[in-house]
């Protein structure tokens, strides 16, 4: 995990999670060509989930903070492995054959259902996401804009790798968002 933001007292802006001139977003902030714009816009909302985990233990990470659901950071951060694992290894680079990540025996909701407060579920799932975001970045690094428009086969139908990528960025924005609300539930930090 990234280090621990600041304490809010030693930043600049106080009710930001970083100071701007320090968030590590910036990084992807100028994307030249659909590639890199897709692939920036997906790097940062990556960044912007794993800031929101900072900073926790264990038991907080798989607080369910609005019961009955299931949801919980630990929870997200294990469905966002499996979705990376899912949609780039699977469906992007072709290894169907792969098998799905958290499905096993506990269901198909064994990502948020298998959430719990233990140490080595935690570094499992951040070992994991980590895995399957390098295998993605990775892959995307042998494309070009021209490959924005290739057909990819999956579950029967087709879809374009310029899709799937929006997919993933709609898939970690809407997280991110429930990550904000989790995350204020469990010690009240809010922000960007």
């Amino acid at each position: 995990m990234t280090d621990p933001a600041p304490a809010p007292e030693a930043r600049r802006f106080p009710d930001l999670w970083v100071d701007p001139e320090e968030d590590p977003r910036q990084q992807w902030a100028d994307p030249v060509g659909e590639l890199q714009t897709h692939w920036s816009y997906l790097r940062s909302y990556r960044a912007t989930f794993e800031m929101k985990c900072e900073g926790l233990d264990a038991e907080q990470l798989a607080r369910r903070s609005v019961p009955p659901s299931t949801l919980s950071l630990l929870g997200l951060l294990r469905h966002l492995a499996k979705v990376e694992h899912s949609w780039s290894r699977r469906v992007l680079q072709g290894a169907m054959d792969l098998p799905k990540l958290y499905v096993a025996d506990g269901g198909p909701d064994w990502d948020f259902d298998g959430a719990v407060a233990d140490p080595d579920v935690v570094a499992e799932a951040w070992a994991t996401w980590r895995r399957e975001t390098a295998a993605a970045d990775d892959w995307l690094a042998t494309q070009t804009d021209e490959d924005m428009g290739r057909v990819v086969p999956f579950d029967g139908t087709t879809s374009t790798v310029r899709d799937i990528l929006e997919h993933l960025v709609e898939e970690y924005a809407r997280h991110a968002g429930h990550a904000d609300l989790l995350r204020e539930c469990i010690d009240g930090r809010t922000g960007q």
